[in-house]
């Protein structure tokens, strides 16, 4: 016994938009074929195909552009890196003179140190020009996304996890972190005042410290 299948009903003229030629010229003969179903079928399967080949073409643009982007931003990185060394070594030739020496110093010294001090500046212009940026954390609260503490100074006068001394200088470059900077952070310092106005202020700050 074979199963026969029907050749008339509600779903007749969509199954034969779906079939081969064969079964379309069957259909036809048997005047059950619906052209204007048939294309109907056939435009909604080209606008599915066009919206998803749209949708796709979107993110790979998304995707170049955020490419290109980080490219150009990001580009400079491992020179600027190799770079910083050279940075950090003008500054150690400048904190290395004392203040009275230098107050003190003849004019040939003055201009050496004058010159030191320009070429810092202009390789920090440098760097900013190319999304290169120094931290200045001192006097901020300790962040580990940026800092990086070496030790801790006991000190009652400055809230605790407060940066007070940098070892090293960091760096950003874009929104990511180059270096991060060397820091010492104080350690016992004053807690927060609790607010009474808001329940639960005295237990957070005695957490934090």
């Amino acid at each position: 016994m074979t199963d026969e299948t029907p050749t008339n009903g509600p779903d007749a003229a969509v199954n034969h938009t779906e079939a081969g030629p064969a079964e379309t010229a069957a259909a036809e003969a048997a005047g059950t074929f619906d052209p204007t179903e048939a294309l109907k079928a056939e435009n909604a399967d080209l606008r599915d195909k066009f919206l998803r080949l749209a949708a796709e073409m979107d993110n790979l643009r998304r995707r170049t552009e955020r490419d290109v982007k980080d490219a150009k931003a990001y580009a400079v990185t491992a020179f600027a890196r190799d770079m910083l060394g050279v940075s950090d070594n003008l500054r150690r030739a400048l904190d290395a003179i004392p203040a009275d020496q230098r107050a003190a110093a003849e004019s040939g010294l003055n201009a050496l140190i004058e010159g030191v001090e320009m070429t810092e500046r202009s390789m920090l212009s440098a760097f900013e020009r190319h999304g290169v940026r120094k931290l200045e954390p001192e006097g901020q609260k300790f962040d580990p996304n940026f800092h990086q503490a070496m030790f801790e100074i006991p000190n009652p006068d400055v809230p605790n996890n407060t940066v007070v001394q940098v070892v090293q200088a960091g760096y950003t470059i874009g929104d990511r972190v180059l270096r991060p900077a060397m820091v010492g952070v104080a350690k016992g310092g004053a807690k927060a005042e609790a607010q009474p106005s808001e329940p639960g202020t005295a237990g957070i700050n005695e957490g934090d410290a």
